[in-house]
């Protein structure tokens, strides 16, 4: 299961009702906060995400309103006596802007920060466990910039109990082999195929997190046929122009991208504070793909097997 929770999806500044970009990440039990703009820790605790459960944080770039938020989460899990080692994942720096900071401000902190710094312009995979997998999807930002893929690891096929039975040597022993693909052999020699014995599992599902970028259809073959993506969407296409200088994107170019991927659902955000009515952007990228929500803060998105 995914279940996704918008903490922030604003850009630049924060404001009285605009949270800067952060998001909160459940996939095949596994806990994970995106980017933590300005505010972050209030919205985690506005919308009950658990601190203790975050053991690993993904940065994606190095602005303001993407990590400031960082620093001050950092040190209250200091105050909260916080003792499990915290991984935190980002572009080259993050470790020396983040602990000068803690080291200035006396923060102190029991726990261990893990830092892993990146700084390739190609996709890796840099986080990977028996239930998930987070690789990098390179970005086109005013600085080094990565989104980034998580997706669950493949699950042991479903024991079919019907047929299992049929063979009563067969034993609950044999069980954990027969889901993990084996076939089984019988003390008479005969071979019992596995597909005989087991069903597929459930599909594995994929989340994509595309930060700041301009429009990079590069960025395709990465995050192809995945269930949910993310991707900002500061402008509207008659900022076209704009979105180009400043290495952002256009709804209607998330949209693109979105369809050009063949992605199941589409989320966009990082709406600039020029455009007071956010349903424009919805409108703009429906045009190109129909399956598209806009992130709001609080907002919960969930997709199941």
């Amino acid at each position: 299961m995914i279940n996704l929770t918008i903490l922030g999806c604003h850009s630049a500044t924060p404001r009285v009702k605009a949270f800067p970009t952060s998001q909160y990440l459940e996939i095949n039990n596994r806990h994970f906060l995106i980017d933590c703009g300005e505010g972050t820790q209030r919205q985690m605790r506005k919308y009950k995400v658990g601190f203790a459960k975050i053991n690993h944080i993904f940065i994606s770039h190095l602005h303001g309103d993407h990590f400031y938020g960082l620093m001050g989460l950092l040190s209250t899990y200091g105050i909260l006596s916080r003792e499990k080692d915290m991984h935190i994942f980002g572009p080259k720096g993050i470790k020396e802007a983040t602990l000068q900071i803690l080291k200035i401000s006396e923060s102190h902190a029991k726990f261990k920060m893990i830092f892993h710094e990146l700084s390739s312009k190609k996709s890796e995979v840099i986080f990977e466990d028996d239930k998930v997998t987070v690789r990098t999807i390179p970005l086109n930002h005013r600085v080094y910039t990565n989104g980034y893929l998580f997706t669950e690891k493949e699950k042991p096929r479903k024991l079919n109990m019907l047929n299992i039975s049929g063979y009563p040597e067969i034993d609950k022993a044999d069980y954990l082999n027969i889901k993990a693909g084996k076939d089984v052999i019988l003390s008479s020699g005969e071979v019992i195929d596995n597909n005989k014995l087991t069903t597929d599992p459930p599909k594995s599902l994929s989340f994509a997190f595309c930060s700041d970028t301009a429009y990079k259809p590069d960025i395709i073959p990465i995050i192809q046929n995945v269930d949910l993506l993310y991707h900002e969407a500061t402008f509207l296409a008659d900022k076209e122009d704009l979105a180009k200088k400043t290495k952002h994107a256009t709804a209607a170019q998330a949209a693109q991208i979105a369809k050009d991927a063949n992605v199941k659902e589409l989320i966009i955000g990082h709406y600039s504070g020029r455009y007071k009515d956010i349903s424009v952007f919805k409108t703009e990228a429906k045009t190109i793909f129909e399956n598209v929500f806009l992130a709001e803060p609080g907002k919960n998105f969930k997709i199941h097997n």
